[in-house]
């Protein structure tokens, strides 16, 4: 059996001026190859090559890039591709008519699918390409044109990368997507490749940044999901405009978690800056997520936002969608006000025996979780809890096997309640549920009065007293770690860890 070899023609794009500007393989962006390489090749090739529909199978660990797919968008592809535009995007009752049938056009696709040949020992989070599935590339001398040389078997229906597919899709995975067994077009359909041969992760979030974002075609906020590692590039962190992703995504994950019906915070945000309508406002919830999950840790010292930061300097940032980012925090959240609803003595009895000005809970919520006098229900606890639980979970992201945590039955375009549902379902079958519920649960334990709670004698009255102001932050988080550092949970080496770590610094 020989193997199959793919014509295509070297394209040299390099300016004099480019050999001048930094590259460093320290933040993904080595020196990039000076030519880019153009080829027809089928969609089933292709799509075989870069493992587009990898995710799919039962059981599979994922490895390589694993990137978002926008369903809607493919179903509208393969409409285009059957019968162009405008009748593919015509509803069935107008195609139904037989009268707008002269409305079929062919569909073309010119636009080349951008995609990256992986080099020999070219690690994709620990992971590298197998030898027999590496696809080599030969020049012809004194002439433009290269052959590709596919591995061995390619054609065979079962064939499979034994490990880190040897393509990695830059941009057009949704066209790749149209191509699947229920759309009904040929997967021999020929598509415009445009390759590059070992170039660098970083320089391809860059370059999908420079084709879809730039030239304003999509919404930044939706880049991030499409391509996590843009949420680590330090180009983008430094363009105030491009901040796009730690605001706008804070923002939405602050919205579902007022929206949705598993929230305990659900209809308890205050999202328009009423005045005194007992619960913490938008403002607040944003910044404490923004500085917290989404901090984006890109000097040493700087926290690292579980959400935004690269997981190691060889892996990069936590690949959830929006969806798996608000469920964990639904789940988080809950679980913290199911251990606080156990509670039947101490702080929480003390809180729910005040008679006086408290908010009307009409539907049982429990007012030592969110009532006027619990720290949960204000700023200084809000954003104390987020900064304490993401800086062990950060640290603790390979142990308790986040990424690994993998769920792809979404759609990521708009967040979708129905999505967030599944999300959280899945969730209690992760190896990570145990330990957080534990650990919530321990944190019930704390005493979350306010400085003017019931109950409280003077010591303890200053001490909450402390926690106010933008350095209460900071002691509330501290507090905090020291609770889970001395409960009996997976996170109390971790949280003893940091704060034994911060007291010798």
């Amino acid at each position: 059996m020989e193997k199959q070899k793919i014509a295509a023609i070297e394209c040299r794009q390099w300016l004099a001026d480019w050999d001048n500007y930094q590259y460093s393989g320290e933040n993904s962006r080595a020196h990039p190859p000076k030519e880019m390489m153009l080829f027809s090749m089928s969609a089933r090739l292709l799509k075989k090559l870069s493992g587009v529909y990898e995710r799919k199978r039962e059981g599979n660990v994922a490895t390589g890039i694993q990137r978002a797919h926008v369903k809607d968008r493919s179903l509208e592809i393969v409409e285009y591709v059957k019968s162009g535009y405008p009748y593919g995007n015509l509803s069935a009752k107008q195609k139904s008519d037989i009268e707008n049938d002269p409305l079929k056009k062919p569909g073309w696709l010119p636009t080349a699918i951008v995609v990256n040949l992986l080099k020999p020992n070219e690690p994709r989070r620990g992971k590298t390409v197998s030898n027999q599935d590496l696809i080599s590339v030969s020049k012809r001398s004194n002439s433009n044109s290269v052959e590709l040389e596919l591995p061995l078997g390619i054609d065979c229906t079962d064939w499979l990368p034994t490990g880190v597919p040897p393509i990695e899709i830059i941009d057009g995975q949704h066209r790749l997507f149209a191509f699947d067994e229920k759309s009904g077009l040929p997967e021999d359909f020929e598509l415009p490749v445009v390759a590059f041969h070992g170039l660098d992760i970083g320089w391809q979030a860059y370059l999908f940044w420079s084709i879809n974002v730039s030239p304003k075609r999509i919404n930044p906020s939706h880049a991030y999901d499409l391509f996590p590692l843009l949420r680590t590039q330090d180009w983008l962190e430094a363009t105030p405009s491009t901040h796009v992703y730690r605001e706008a995504r804070a923002q939405e994950l602050t919205d579902l978690l007022y929206r949705h019906e598993q929230s305990p915070w659900h209809q308890r945000i205050n999202m328009l800056g009423e005045r005194k309508s007992g619960w913490i406002s938008q403002a607040s919830w944003v910044q404490a997520i923004f500085n917290s999950f989404l901090s984006p840790g890109l000097s040493a010292r700087s926290r690292k936002g579980l959400f935004a930061a690269n997981l190691s300097q060889t892996k990069g940032p936590l690949e959830w969608s929006r969806p798996q980012q608000a469920a964990f925090l639904i789940f988080l959240w809950s679980e913290l006000a199911n251990g606080v609803r156990k509670k039947q003595d101490g702080w929480a009895e003390q809180i729910r025996k005040v008679d006086g000005d408290q908010i009307d809970f009409s539907d049982g919520h429990d007012i030592a979780f969110s009532g006027s006098k619990s720290l949960l229900n204000h700023d200084q606890g809000v954003r104390g809890f987020s900064l304490a639980i993401n800086d062990i979970l950060f640290a603790m992201s390979e142990e308790l096997h986040l990424p690994e945590w993998k769920y792809d039955d979404i759609n990521a375009g708009e967040t979708r309640d129905s999505d967030i549902d599944k999300c959280l379902e899945d969730i209690n079958k992760q190896s990570f549920y145990q330990p957080l519920l534990k650990a919530m649960h321990i944190l019930a334990n704390f005493d979350w009065r306010s400085f003017d709670a019931p109950g409280l004698n003077t010591t303890e009255s200053l001490m909450k007293a402390s926690f106010r102001g933008t350095g209460g932050y900071s002691r509330l988080r501290r507090e905090l770690l020291n609770v889970l550092a001395s409960g009996n949970t997976a996170l109390s080496a971790t949280a003893k860890n940091i704060s034994a770590t911060e007291i010798q610094g």
